[in-house]
């Protein structure tokens, strides 16, 4: 968002907290993307509020009870008020237990063992939710509309199409399980916290094979998660690296140095193996 419209989101946050018994005279901006994480004092509140164009917060709010009563390690909502999608000042505010972070990282054994368990309890929930090939659909798009990536060389357009179509007809030629996922268990989603490694932002929740998830994590995670089809891996971190791709070309992307970020991507994918994780990108890049 930009910082108008963060201010006038932290005043809605703080107008649906104070009509909840929630006392709250100090706002902090956490993170700012597509929506914003508050935290709210003294009530302790972590409030998350998005644009009126972000629709995924019902479906998150619902979800995230579901995931609760499986057992799943997710961030809870907060427990004083009842669940629910506030509206202010155009607006949509949801209300997320705080936690105190513990240390810088988790640990790869930590991490990976909070990811079993999540996909196991994710297992136990039947919800309507977008398939991955969903994801792929939203890149393709902002691809094949020079509208929407105007800077995109007709060359990398024909080549970033091209992977996105075959990566995903050599993933559902493999027939591999599918079950819900969480989307997007990159390390920006998980909190190290006194519970243990909760994962939260369920707004990317979609099905498929649990190697779409697994192509988010490290390496290293990867290599205490069980049973793993490393060549439907490899494959699916192609495909998260082409939809990276995508998303940093589309018109109005406010991510920093996206375009930079497009370029990088692309020479990778055009590269070949051993395919790079997410997070050693996004290390490389920021080094760069």
């Amino acid at each position: 968002m930009e910082m108008p419209d963060v201010s006038r989101a932290m005043a809605a946050a703080t107008s649906v907290a104070t009509s909840l018994n929630l006392p709250t005279d100090d706002v902090t901006l956490l993170h700012n993307s597509n929506r914003v994480a508050l935290r709210l004092m003294p009530c302790d509140v972590l409030a998350r509020v998005a644009p009126p164009e972000h629709e995924a917060a019902k479906y998150e709010v619902e979800l995230a009870q579901r995931l609760a009563q499986a057992g799943c390690p997710i961030g809870l909502l907060e427990p004083r008020v009842d669940p629910a999608v506030h509206t202010r000042d155009g607006f949509t505010v949801t209300l997320w237990t705080y936690y105190e972070p513990v240390g810088p990282h988790n640990s790869p054994e930590a991490y990976a063992k909070s990811l079993e368990q999540l996909h196991v309890g994710m297992r136990e929930v039947d919800v309507p939710s977008p398939r991955f090939t969903d994801r792929i659909a939203e890149a393709e798009e902002v691809v094949t509309d020079p509208n929407r990536s105007p800077e995109l060389a007709d060359a990398d357009r024909a080549f970033l199409s091209g992977r996105l179509e075959s990566l995903r007809r050599a993933i559902e030629a493999r027939g591999a399980a599918e079950q819900l996922l969480h989307g997007e268990p990159h390390p920006g989603n998980v909190l190290s916290t006194k519970s243990g490694s909760l994962f939260i932002d369920l707004e990317t929740c979609c099905r498929g094979p649990i190697e779409f998830d697994l192509a988010h994590v490290p390496e290293a995670v990867c290599e205490h998660y069980p049973n793993i089809d490393q060549g439907l891996l490899d494959e699916c971190r192609q495909l998260i690296l082409a939809m990276v791709a995508a998303w940093r070309w589309e018109l109005g992307d406010e991510f920093p140095n996206g375009r930079f970020f497009g370029e990088e991507f692309l020479r990778v994918l055009r590269a070949g193996p051993p395919w790079p994780t997410l997070d050693s990108m996004n290390k490389r890049t920021g080094d760069l």
